[in-house]
């Protein structure tokens, strides 16, 4: 077996984590119970409940224009149709999420909220160079969060940044450290994380449970923390707090806030 000492010390953090009450709240989409995900209004909607963060997901415009969408097409969120990566920012920005709400560009919600932390999830390699020039024009690589199932598509973004993000780990990598935790070889576990903060993971994919005491313990020997999507049940919530994870991403921003007041961790 290969071991590394059980005391090993986490690594600086950057200070995108570093989370008021010591939880990683994350407003999934923003918060909107009616259709509105990923709108100025859901984002608004998440920071007047208190939320200090919220994630997105981000694609890119036929033009380069960066935007706050989790579909590779406006079919299903908006009153248009296509494929973004095949539209012009022109006519992409007459769409309307829900009808009502105009599809935001990713510089737009970093710029709205100077202080809202923001976890990107980079959705194609046509967004990459985009997004990076969101990041850049408002300065904010200090409260995002690059994520993506790609390994590739966060290392080729984070190359045109000129300052550090935080990252979260791909599909990959994730696969690589909780094969490793199972097998009990701690420093592959630890290895799979090496270039990344933290990982994102869901509770389980498929039948194999991805988040439990063990494999939290394992991240945070590493030094990396464990934030767990889409958790919307306040039971569930309770649960996995009291595993230790460091960070909850939710649909329902209204009910994780009363799970962390109830703990008295909302801040």
């Amino acid at each position: 077996m290969d071991t590394l000492p059980a005391h090993a010390a986490p690594g600086p953090a950057h200070p995108y984590l570093d989370a008021p009450g010591g939880v990683v709240a994350l407003a999934h989409r923003g918060f909107s119970l009616d259709g509105r995900e990923n709108s100025l209004a859901a984002f608004a909607a998440a920071v007047d409940l208190g939320f200090g963060y919220v994630e997105t997901d981000a694609h890119a415009t036929s033009d380069g224009v960066a935007v706050a969408l989790h579909d590779e097409s406006l079919d299903r969120t908006t009153d248009a149709e296509g494929l973004v990566a095949e539209l012009p920012w022109s006519r992409v920005r007459h769409a309307r999420i829900g009808g009502t709400e105009p599809v935001p560009t990713l510089e737009e919600v970093l710029g709205t909220w100077p202080d809202l932390r923001v976890n990107v999830d980079v959705k194609s390699e046509w967004a990459i160079a985009p997004v990076a020039a969101a990041v850049e024009r408002t300065r904010a690589h200090g409260r995002v969060c690059v994520a993506s199932f790609s390994a590739a598509r966060r290392r080729a973004t984070l190359a045109l940044l000129t300052r550090p993000v935080a990252t979260s780990a791909g599909t990959g990598e994730v696969a690589r450290f909780v094969l490793a935790h199972r097998l009990r070889l701690r420093r592959p576990a630890a290895g799979a994380l090496r270039e990344v903060d933290c990982v994102q993971v869901p509770v389980a994919q498929g039948r194999v449970r991805v988040v439990d005491a063990g494999t939290v313990a394992a991240a945070h020997a590493a030094g990396r923390q464990v934030h767990v999507w889409t958790v919307n049940d306040p039971g569930q919530m309770h649960r996995l707090l009291d595993l230790g994870v460091d960070g909850i991403v939710t649909d329902r921003a209204d009910l994780l806030r009363d799970v962390l007041r109830e703990r008295g961790t909302w801040s």
